[in-house]
């Protein structure tokens, strides 16, 4: 079915108001999840609602619950984001550096303990709007570790994501590189499996080790199949930094044999927002980020219906179509977010 972004905004805002989000809070909820879906995101949409009311139903997503500054001096601040909304504590820290890096030049922000904090590239994209370049690295803990590592054949790690932006010039939008270090999203396969299609070969393997594209393997049917790195060990490596960085550094705990599995979706993030201009002049950098992206973009297409592209680019064509056309939403993921809904007493009409 095709939805309006405004009937799933206004459902989202329903759905987290009759759990006991404040105002703002619920609002916040639901402008990323719809944002995410607009940019063609969908493994961190709306899509997300059912597992958001499963862990407040488990008590392992904490609403209205403000961070505890563990650290916060200078250029540097760790928060506790003690199980609390992750798109609102994730927001309100890149604010916090956005502020810092303009006084200071540089700000580096570690959160421990936060929900799911949703799209990363939201986050990189508010650095950029200001003008700032942004690096993050990210870990997640829920459930059963579902990334095996280069070689291996059993889940040992989440799709622990990055995200660098870089500013936008005068000429050329914010390039936003934001990606798992898995072959695809863990969502791509939820979303794959609701839709009851397949993934792209070279993502998924069964428990016994051979390649499949049946994203049953993950979410039912057998279960107990894995994502793959992408890149072998180049993507393999990257999620070991990840879960290192946003983990270990962040003080949010790692996987590791003993992980609890059941404290719900669970984010560590490390970033660092830095002030560009203070190692160059902002022309400077224009011009040979300008020139660069003319030079990447001047070659020519495989396929001449797909031009070369940059980082940033196929969120904002996939903004404009989905802001015209509304947001596909498929069956299961529907019948999903209704039932969910129903759990707090919000009905949805069909």
């Amino acid at each position: 079915m095709i939805v309006t972004p405004a009937r799933l905004h206004a459902l989202t805002l329903s759905i987290f108001r009759a759990g006991g989000s404040a105002e703002a809070e619920a609002q916040a909820i639901a402008d990323h999840l719809v944002a995410a879906n607009l940019a063609g995101h969908d493994s961190h949409g709306v899509g997300m609602i059912p597992a958001y009311v499963r862990n407040l139903h488990a008590g392992s997503l904490k609403l209205n619950q403000g961070h505890e500054a563990v650290v916060q001096s200078g250029c540097f601040a760790v928060w506790d984001a003690q199980y609390g909304v992750g798109q609102v504590v994730a927001r309100d820290a890149m604010e916090w550096c956005i502020a810092t890096a303009r006084e200071h030049g540089i700000a580096v922000h570690a959160l421990r303990n936060s929900h799911h904090i949703g799209r990363v590239g939201t986050y990189g994209e508010m650095a950029a709007a200001a003008g700032l370049l942004s690096v993050a690295f990210v870990n997640g803990a829920g459930g059963p570790p579902r990334v095996a590592p280069y070689r291996g054949r059993a889940g040992r790690l989440s799709t622990n994501p990055m995200c660098i932006a870089i500013p936008a010039t005068p000429t050329n939008p914010a390039i936003i590189l934001d990606f798992a270090t898995s072959r695809i999203a863990l969502g791509k396969v939820r979303v794959a499996a609701n839709s009851g299609k397949q993934v792209v070969p070279g993502a998924l393997i069964r428990a016994d080790g051979t390649a499949t594209t049946d994203p049953t393997v993950i979410y039912g049917g057998e279960g107990d199949g894995a994502v793959l790195p992408f890149g072998e060990h180049k993507g393999y490596g990257l999620a070991l930094i990840c879960e290192i960085l946003g983990g270990a550094i962040a003080g949010s705990g790692v996987a590791h044999k003993d992980s609890p599995m059941d404290r719900g979706i669970v984010n560590g993030w490390l970033t660092f927002v830095l002030d560009p201009t203070r190692l160059a002049a902002a022309e400077a950098i224009a011009a040979e980020v300008d020139a660069l992206v003319e030079w990447v973009k001047s070659s020519p297409p495989i396929d001449p219906t797909a031009p070369v592209l940059v980082a940033g680019e196929p969120e904002r064509i996939a903004r404009a179509q989905r802001e015209r056309d509304g947001i596909e939403v498929d069956a299961t993921t529907w019948h999903d977010i209704t039932e969910a809904a129903r759990s707090l007493g919000v009905n949805v009409e069909p």
